[in-house]
């Protein structure tokens, strides 16, 4: 059975913990994500218990991705043949992901580097060919990417669009409006498929659940009529933003 934590000792740490995560589900959906990187960075930076900080994590992304997902799909950035072979390649190894622990110093520098050099790329003035054209993926390659990024999403506690996006738009299979829904129902599918696979770790999830999922939802209202209006530049600017923060936190910056 899973039980909730003892009371925190300061309600207003709960507050400020929950404002934070309001900022970071603002900035994350606006792209797509569902913030778990940053909720996860968070949770540590204000003393949660590491052993609830991936499926609280992986809770709080489901709320976001979900209606971020349906915003999206109703705005018209979205495709289904581009999402599909991702999913069958990532869903069964978000679960074993999400089941295994690893020593996050075996991947977690190396998966940081990679987010921030992709940060850097958007950064970079040189067009990306995904903002004039783009083609479906493989299918082949797609599950073969699915997995490896199902696998990454379900160790690291996160729904994987931070490696979906850049790969979107480096392998120009998106261009970057549409890339925010793909990577928006992406993430929620893995998140649901990485907390099933960490369901027997749980031991507890914090009392202030609650009062996280309310301030993460009204984040995700913000940042997604953000992604839904924003223009192309202002979307690939904010999603290397959100990048370089998921990979300062990775490579354990802060």
């Amino acid at each position: 059975m899973i039980d909730t934590l003892p009371a925190m000792a300061f309600e207003t740490t709960d507050l400020a913990l929950a404002f934070c995560m309001m900022i970071g589900a603002a900035l994350y959906s606006s792209v797509g994500h569902a913030g778990a990187s940053a909720y996860i960075a968070l949770m540590a930076l204000f003393g949660v218990p590491p052993a609830v900080i991936r499926p609280t994590a992986l809770v709080l992304n489901i709320i976001v991705a979900s209606f971020g997902s349906a915003r999206f799909i109703r705005a018209g950035m979205f495709r289904w043949r581009t999402l599909w072979p991702l999913l069958i390649g990532a869903l069964p190894f978000a679960f074993l992901g999400g089941a295994i622990k690893l020593p996050g110093e075996y991947y977690r520098p190396l998966v940081g580097v990679v987010l921030l050099l992709s940060a850097l790329r958007l950064l970079w003035p040189k067009e990306l060919k995904a903002t004039t054209e783009w083609k479906d993926p493989p299918v082949w390659l797609a599950v073969i990417c699915g997995a490896g990024i199902g696998l990454l999403a379900g160790l690291t506690g996160t729904g994987g669009g931070i490696f979906l996006s850049p790969l979107l738009l480096f392998m120009a299979w998106s261009t970057p409006k549409p890339a925010s829904g793909i990577a928006a129902v992406f993430i929620l599918c893995n998140s649901v498929s990485g907390l099933l696979g960490n369901f027997s770790q749980i031991e507890a999830l914090p009392p202030a659940l609650p009062l996280y999922a309310c301030a993460v939802l009204l984040g995700g209202l913000v940042g997604t009529t953000l992604g839904i209006r924003l223009a192309t530049p202002a979307i690939l600017k904010a999603l290397s933003v959100v990048l370089l923060v998921a990979g300062a936190k990775l490579i354990g910056v802060y």
